[in-house]
């Protein structure tokens, strides 16, 4: 075989690889109303967003999970001048309504959303950042889950618990999202355990670019 041929099959090879193997999925950010949402962290994929934030028009965020890590929204936007559309005591919120569909290898039995402004540090009470904390008409509730436990210190997270989410299923989170003092882009994490014992996870990996 002469090496110009060798060369030409070389060639050809990767590019049917090229086309056959699939990289890694772009990442993808969605903008409604000032507010964007990321996937850029991996472990979902972004599908849509819509809404303006208010209570009977909250922004409706759907990802489709598929791990093999926990996935961190990425929201950007969020200020002073965007406001509060919830109507409560913060310097700028926004009602949220999350429907995430199950393409991991594992049945969900409960599920945990955190904010965090530090992607690896644990938002505390200083920050200002929390799930309508101090709010007379704070209210979560998930078509799915009837368990509901918020955690207001030394962290911010919600759990939702009693229910299951089969492989292939999917379930609705409603809560609201508020900063006393707010950010240009902070991080709801996620976590889905397969498990009812044991408490809440505190860690995540760094996984920024």
């Amino acid at each position: 075989m002469s090496r110009r041929t060798a060369l030409g099959i070389a060639l050809l090879v990767a590019l049917v690889a090229a086309l056959v193997i699939p990289g890694p999925a772009a990442a993808k950010s969605l903008t409604v109303n000032g507010i964007s949402f990321s996937d850029e962290l991996g472990g979902f994929t972004l599908d849509r967003a819509s809404g303006s934030g208010t209570p009977s028009d909250p922004f409706v965020v759907v990802e489709t999970v598929t791990g093999p890590q926990h996935p961190v929204l990425v929201i950007r936007g969020l200020s002073a001048a965007f406001g509060n559309q919830i109507g409560s005591q913060h310097a700028a919120g926004f009602a949220m309504r999350k429907i995430v569909i199950n393409h991991t290898d594992h049945r969900w039995l409960r599920y945990q959303v955190e904010l965090r402004e530090e992607l690896n540090q644990q938002s505390d009470y200083g920050d200002g950042l929390s799930f309508d904390q101090g709010s007379q008409n704070r209210k979560e509730q998930s078509d799915v889950f009837a368990g509901v436990q918020d955690i207001d210190e030394p962290f911010d997270a919600i759990i939702f618990s009693n229910g299951e989410v089969p492989i292939g299923g999917k379930a609705t989170f409603d809560f609201a999202i508020t900063d006393s003092s707010p950010v240009d882009i902070f991080y709801l994490l996620q976590e889905q355990l397969d498990q009812v014992a044991g408490g809440p996870r505190r860690q995540v990996a760094d996984r920024r670019p």
